[in-house]
């Protein structure tokens, strides 16, 4: 015969403390009442059947509810048991304290970073899940191989070939949850090999540019102009010692420029006059607008660059899904640092992406996102060029962000204005690394690829207005 206390359908979790149970649970159960985790009106069990579910004597469940019924908590008829009493319930205080005024959330997001996530294919996601689990073995769902399932990295190394010029098999793919997950490894990696400085881009990630000094690495920005980072400056004296470099080559990030074909040349040709490494983040490199893709830099040198892809702005960054593909002289060691901090991402989720790509769902996707992100630019630069002439977008036409020049001076006070505008945006500034000698330029950095269709337009309308 089932308990009162199921029967009732009441199922709380009570923990009787302080010097005597009676007072313990009376405390308890009168807190219960008081946070509103028993609700007006719940009839309560009897005092047999609590005392059972708590292993203590009746007459200190009965003393308890007597106690509570005196203070007006409870309520007691003859024949009808005993319940929570009426009475108005305070919910415990979540809110700011009095006097502060929490910050209101922006009502318009063009932060660069994320991809339309209302645009994220989930019927095909959906459907390629279904099939993968339906055919994976049973072994797949072990711990397997830190390098990720062979099923993805083989439709990678496929996919790379073919649409990023990547050279490579899948056994010199290491799957990581995404770009800060790789280079969490490859700096752990570069310390132990005895490298003390890293080159970066002068204009980049914070988030990255820490990974790499948290693991011990100095970061050495490199200047920048319209032709990309200057190469030259890794010859430089005040560069001696340092031998490996990060660069998103295809598409600087922020500043939307490629690099030269000549600038290309030379960081293959450093680096393999110094037995230098390159760190190759290709975040966005499929989503070219105004022409093919400029292939990955890896494919001049597999033996010198390291490829970084992500899942994160094709699909979307909530899959913590990117690849590493590494030469043969550091593959063990990548594949031993992973094993380290991450033995394996998730399973699933990898099964999915191989299926994806295989079926064609992958390449659907993307050019069906590179068509949309391409009106969103087109719409974003032809708005500006007729309600804010003075202000002029830079870079080639590619990715999910565009950079817009502002009058000097002026950066500061477009930000206020986007503020008051209810729109979040970044300005130029804050991707500028702290040591670089680089011209301080006013921009604001704008993520076109984020708002979802039925807020674009009030999201343009909002950036329009707070531009000088």
């Amino acid at each position: 015969m089932p308990r009162p206390w199921a029967t009732l359908g009441v199922d709380l979790h009570l923990e009787p403390t302080g010097p005597g149970l009676r007072r313990g649970l009376t405390d308890a159960l009168r807190e219960a009442v008081r946070t509103g985790r028993l609700t007006p009106g719940t009839r309560l069990p009897s005092s047999r059947a609590l005392a059972a579910d708590l292993g203590i004597a009746r007459n200190t469940v009965a003393d308890a509810y007597a106690d509570l019924v005196a203070e007006g908590w409870l309520t007691a008829r003859q024949g009808s048991g005993t319940s929570v009493a009426v009475r108005p319930v305070s919910p415990p205080a979540t809110g700011p304290a009095p006097g502060d005024r929490p910050p209101s959330r922006p009502v318009y997001d063009l932060v660069p970073g994320t991809p339309d996530l209302s645009a994220f294919p989930r019927t095909a996601w959906l459907k390629a899940a279904r099939r993968a689990l339906a055919a994976a073995p049973h072994d797949a769902l072990g711990y397997g191989d830190p390098r990720g399932r062979v099923e993805l990295r083989t439709a990678l190394a496929g996919y790379l070939a073919r649409a990023r010029g990547v050279r490579t098999h899948p056994d010199a793919i290491v799957i990581c949850s995404g770009i800060s997950h790789a280079l969490r490894m490859l700096g752990q990696v570069l310390r132990e090999r005895g490298l003390t400085s890293l080159a970066v881009e002068s204009y980049g990630l914070d988030v990255h540019w820490g990974l790499l000094e948290g693991a011990g690495l100095r970061t050495v920005p490199l200047g920048l102009d319209e032709l990309g980072t200057h190469i030259e400056e890794l010859n430089a004296d005040d560069s001696a010692g340092v031998r490996a470099v990060l660069l998103t080559a295809a598409h600087q990030f922020p500043i939307g420029g490629a690099l030269h074909p000549e600038r290309r040349a030379a960081v293959v040709d450093w680096a393999r006059r110094g037995d230098g490494l390159i760190l190759e983040d290709d975040y966005d490199g499929e989503f070219r607008y105004d022409r093919r893709p400029v292939g990955a830099l890896q494919g001049l040198d597999p033996d010198r660059v390291i490829y970084l892809g992500t899942a994160s702005k094709s699909l979307a960054p909530g899959l913590r899904l990117g690849w590493l593909v590494v030469p043969p002289s550091i593959a063990a060691e990548v594949v031993a640092a992973k094993g380290e901090v991450d033995w394996s991402c998730g399973v699933l989720d990898q099964l999915t992406l191989a299926e994806f790509i295989n079926s064609g769902a992958y390449d659907r996707h993307v050019r069906s996102a590179r068509l949309h992100y391409r009106r969103r630019r087109d719409a974003l630069v032809a708005e500006l060029a007729r309600r804010a002439p003075s202000v002029r977008p830079t870079g080639i036409a590619a990715g999910l962000h565009v950079v817009l020049r502002l009058p000097p001076g002026t950066e500061q006070a477009a930000l206020r204005a986007a503020a008051w505008q209810g729109l979040a945006v970044h300005g130029l500034h804050r991707y500028r690394h702290p040591a670089a000698t680089v011209e301080r330029r006013d921009a604001l950095v704008v993520g076109y690829g984020t708002p979802p269709d039925h807020a674009w337009s009030g999201a343009l309308d909002a950036l329009c207005a707070a531009l000088p």
